[in-house]
């Protein structure tokens, strides 16, 4: 028997799509499907799939323009590509540290905000 996932569903969801962006189906400059329809597929609530594409969105890899929906500016190898850790200046450096912190707390913030919406509106 495989091993149960316990990820939250947001960070499941986004690993997937990260996936297909990396695979190809999801080509840089093609638009994701609408939340509403990533909501149906995964049969998740719909802040569980915002949640999703903000991670997406955090790493660079998606952006949402307002009324348009969410496109693929870039795809997980392009990370590759990135200077060396040591090549950045000190304050890059600090700024980083900062960057990682206030991820950190981000991504407490959004578990406490899943964790309200499933109180809330329990999912399917």
């Amino acid at each position: 028997m495989a091993p149960t996932d316990r990820r939250r569903p947001y960070l499941r969801i986004a690993e997937d799509i990260r996936r297909d962006i990396a695979s190809g189906r999801y080509a840089v400059g093609e638009q994701l499907p609408v939340a509403r329809e990533l909501s149906e597929r995964y049969g998740v609530a719909m802040m569980t799939i915002g949640n999703a594409l903000a991670v997406l969105r955090e790493e660079g890899l998606i952006e949402t323009r307002q009324g348009a929906g969410s496109f693929v500016i870039r795809t997980p190898e392009s990370e590759t590509s990135a200077p060396a850790a040591e090549e950045h200046s000190e304050e890059f450096r600090i700024l980083s540290e900062q960057l990682r912190e206030i991820r950190q707390h981000m991504a407490k913030l959004t578990v406490r905000l899943d964790e309200l919406d499933a109180r809330i509106r329990p999912e399917r």
